[in-house]
């Protein structure tokens, strides 16, 4: 057994959970099945859930959404986005990485696993630590830094934290993944040495490092073969050369020949074929196409990941867990978000001084941004926006506080981003008004989500001249920037500071008001490098590609490796 492999068993027998291995239960049963039903746990019963074989003991276990938060769908749901139930809707992975602290994320991840084990969801399907080659993707939030050894340590943090509440934790998405362009057919060409360095490193240390219960492939194909049908990928790099011992499942829908997909160690299709891949799998195991065996070792693994999902159940039996902590919860996305929350510039303004009077200007301070669009949307449990918090902090710090000492002026759309008729001379005036301009801006959710990537890394036009006005009316403006990605600051010189919250969740209002008052530390260093702008960015002239076909050119000079080596200079490094 290599290193690797033995330091993946040693985790997994220190946290007290199954080593990934076939169990002897799971061979036990797999022995008893016929071709047939074998064949069908290789695929989702539904949307959500696998398949159950009630006469052999296996029962269905229900897999929901979470890099940030649980997202569970009611009945068998569908991959849009409709509304999920409750649950604590914690910063986004662009968020925490700010942090640099993979134990802040493992106490996130072990809410996460609280609160899934509550609704009976056997696996998270997060963290996502695709690597950050290009600020422009539209999934960037969900994803850590354009460094893969703080992308596997905070991934490997938040996996611990899920799988200590006995809930599963899925490392996705497997490989290579870095835009939503074309994500579904593209194919990412891209030199032997930057692939081990850069792109699976990270995936590398976080199994190494938490012995995560699944992996998802991803859509994409590497080097013109899909990840799904990869066996170098999926079986010699994961399971041989790193020790992976779980299960592995494919994106939604990203299977591209089932056959290929069981032969390379794919074990479970989502959300299945309604039986189309099934009949070409019992085919081409009667045929003596596929070995028997490939299909026996992929079953084994459905089978052991279903028992010990039961067993974890059985041992939390009697507690009511996750409904009792929802305070306690939403208290740590509070403190992860401040410590995650970036001072980007602050010439001596922040914290706040007592008995000033405020202007708190943009809609996005009543309707805040707090988490990325697609499938990843948490419906959280509650939501605290920064006018409700630091109207709670004026009132808290000042003796005598009136209405006037927080002022609001909505000023733009918060959907749209776009200015408000009379927006502008209203803030002006509201700020000029007061001590001290505190200006919220950011990107709306329809200029970033998963499903497209961004044509520029500017913010909407109003919000840049809102800034611009409010500043030239009162030199004493502070900037709130929200966001899952880096963007121009044409007028970076002018507000006396700028607080970067990215997506700070459903308690970021909270923590931005708090860092704001002083009563928190700003905690967060970025895990990004801001460029100037996108010409600057050595991956630009490669996306996101035309045609199905990406070349990565730039190779290894990705963020600060390219910045530092060619002595470019960064808006924020």
């Amino acid at each position: 057994m290599s290193d690797v492999s033995e330091r993946v068993r040693e985790h997994a027998m220190s946290t007290g959970l199954p080593s990934g291995v076939a169990s002897a239960r799971a061979r036990e049963i797999i022995a008893r099945l016929a071709l047939e039903d074998r064949i069908r746990l290789l695929s989702g019963a539904d949307m959500w859930h696998t398949v159950a074989v009630a006469e052999a003991g296996i029962p269905a276990i229900m897999l929901t959404d979470g890099p940030h938060g649980l997202r569970k769908q009611g009945g068998s749901g569908d991959v849009g986005f409709a509304p999920g139930v409750s649950a604590t809707c914690f910063p986004t992975s662009a968020t925490l990485a700010c942090s640099w602290d993979p134990a802040l994320a493992e106490q996130v991840g072990r809410a996460i696993g609280e609160e899934a084990a509550a609704e009976g969801v056997a696996v998270v399907l997060g963290p996502g630590l695709n690597l950050k080659r290009h600020p422009c993707c539209g999934r960037n939030f969900e994803y850590y830094s354009e460094d893969p050894l703080l992308s596997g340590r905070m991934a490997a943090g938040l996996v611990r934290g899920v799988q200590s509440f006995g809930v599963g934790a899925c490392l996705k998405h497997y490989a290579v993944n870095n835009q939503e362009t074309n994500r579904m057919v593209l194919d990412a060409v891209v030199d032997e040495r930057t692939f081990r360095e850069l792109y699976l490193a990270g995936f590398e240390t976080a199994v190494v490092e938490s012995a995560p219960w699944t992996v998802m492939c991803a859509y994409n194909r590497v080097n013109g073969e899909y990840c799904s049908d990869s066996h170098r990928l999926l079986t010699e790099i994961l399971r041989e050369e790193w020790g992976f011992e779980g299960l592995l499942m494919s994106d939604w829908g990203a299977v591209n020949d089932r056959v290929a997909a069981v032969a390379a160690g794919l074990d479970l299709e989502m959300p299945g074929s309604h039986g189309v891949n099934d009949a070409a799998l019992g085919e081409a195991v009667r045929s003596g196409v596929l070995a028997g065996e490939a299909v026996d070792a992929c079953a084994a693994r459905v089978v052991e990941l279903a028992v010990r999902s039961e067993e974890a159940a059985e041992l939390r039996a009697g507690g009511s867990p996750g409904a009792q902590n929802a305070d306690a919860h939403h208290e740590l996305a509070r403190r992860a978000a401040a410590e995650s929350t970036v001072l980007l510039t602050n010439d001596g303004i922040l914290p706040l001084a007592r008995g000033v009077r405020i202007a708190v200007i943009g809609a996005m301070a009543a309707e805040p941004r707090y988490q990325g669009a697609g499938s990843s949307q948490v419906t959280p449990t509650r939501l605290e926006s920064a006018l409700d918090a630091l109207h709670s902090a004026v009132t808290a710090r000042e003796s005598a506080p009136s209405a006037a000492d927080v002022a609001y002026v909505a000023a733009y759309d918060p959907v749209t981003g776009d200015l408000e008729p009379d927006g502008l001379a209203e803030a002006s005036r509201a700020a000029a008004a007061a001590d001290v301009a505190l200006v919220f801006v950011g990107l709306p959710a329809s200029y970033e989500s998963e499903g497209f990537d961004r044509a520029h890394m500017r913010l909407p036009e109003g919000h840049d001249r809102l800034v611009e006005a409010v500043c030239a009316a009162n030199p004493r403006t502070v900037v709130v920037l929200a966001g899952g990605a880096p963007v121009e600051l044409p007028w970076v010189d002018e507000p006396a500071a700028i607080v970067l919250t990215y997506l700070g969740g459903q308690a970021g209002g909270g923590a931005v008001s708090d860092v704001l008052v002083g009563d928190a530390e700003p905690g967060g260093r970025l895990a990004e490098t801001w460029p100037l702008a996108l010409e600057d960015v050595a991956a630009d002239a490669n996306f996101p590609g035309e045609g199905r076909q990406i070349r990565y050119r730039e190779g290894l000079y990705v963020g600060y490796r390219y910045f530092t080596t060619a002595g470019r200079p960064v808006r924020f490094c």
